[in-house]
């Protein structure tokens, strides 16, 4: 019987071990350290397109060396996140408002059939070829972060870093997973901002708020997003752009240092050691890139999301800012 009983604990305590044994340098992983770290947390492919997942890379070859030049497959193990299924529709205030939050539910039941559970160390892998790709990775980040999961990380770069880093994308058809156990915690609002809040923000002036859209949708000269229905910015707000938010190398886009982002943000007049900062864009897509370096790489506190952003401001009637002329 006590044969059996330390049979048991050393199992029990390998388990743990083997559960616990990857730590993550931060919340940004380079390709490098995934392929050292790839059997010990669960990649999650998160992606607009789901045929991606499945096309077949092109490389080629220069000075008997092979280079990626144009991306498809995916990273060997990786699981398909269909980014589609992660926004939703409500009726806020008699109006429709799109690409929202999930309820804790919807969260569940998508982690669940990915085979996700609560003790996985995840990395949030995107196609990683344009700001708005990467993107996915940090609103997923931001919703699950919301909802609870602590141990995660986005892959810098995406799939093209890793294809480029000389590591295979394969095209296999996508596998059926077991159910996991991952479960929804209340969503914490810590990192959430609703239109209230950013109507204080404007009016009183003492939190920070910051546009993550492109200058000229910034500016008001055009408003090419069909979710919002003025041109122009929230008042008192000054302008992130996601061009400044990652930058090219070769073909994928990835994070610069946190120390970059504070010389960048001073250039743009964005203090950095404000809190309770507000960051929106049309839908909470490209404002998720925005709140993910200032929040998660640079460690700023109080970042929060407008998850409705523009779409909602300006489907609600709230006044835009615009000091030029829109050519809608």
């Amino acid at each position: 019987m006590r044969n059996l009983f330390y049979t048991l604990l050393i199992s029990t305590l390998a388990y743990s071990t083997t559960v616990l044994s990857v730590e993550l340098p931060s919340p940004v992983v380079s390709a490098e350290w995934l392929k050292s770290n790839l059997a010990d947390v669960v990649v999650l492919d998160f992606r607009s397109d789901p045929s991606g997942f499945t096309s077949t890379p092109v490389y080629d070859n220069v000075d008997g060396k092979s280079s990626l030049t144009e991306l498809g497959g995916h990273i060997q193990g990786a699981r398909l996140a269909d980014f589609n299924q992660w926004r939703v529709s409500r009726t806020i205030d008699g109006k429709k408002i799109d690409k929202l939050v999930p309820d804790e539910q919807t969260v569940t039941r998508l982690m669940q059939a990915l085979g996700v559970n609560a003790t996985d160390v995840l990395v949030l892998t995107v196609p990683g070829e344009s700001y708005d790709e990467v993107d996915m990775a940090t609103r997923a980040y931001w919703t699950l972060k919301s909802y609870g999961h602590r141990r995660m990380a986005v892959l810098d770069g995406g799939n093209a870093a890793w294809g480029q880093a000389g590591y295979a994308l394969v095209s296999s058809p996508v596998p059926t997973y077991g159910a996991g156990d991952w479960t929804a915690a209340q969503f914490d609002k810590t990192w959430f901002a609703d239109k209230s809040d950013v109507k204080t923000a404007s009016e009183q002036g003492d939190v920070e708020i910051i546009d993550a859209r492109p200058l000229p949708q910034y500016l008001g000269i055009t408003f090419k997003a069909p979710s919002v229905t003025a041109p122009g910015h929230v008042k008192g707000a000054r302008n992130f752009a996601p061009e400044l938010q990652v930058v090219s190398s070769g073909i994928a886009q990835v994070f610069l240092p946190a120390s970059h982002y504070s010389d960048i943000l001073a250039a743009v007049s964005i203090e950095t050691h404000a809190s309770n900062s507000i960051v929106y864009c049309n839908t909470g897509h490209l404002a998720s890139g925005a709140w993910f370096v200032m929040s998660e790489i640079m460690q700023v506190e109080g970042v929060k999301l407008y998850d409705g952003s523009m779409h909602e401001w300006t489907t609600l009637g709230n006044a835009v800012v615009s000091n030029v002329r829109s050519t809608k």
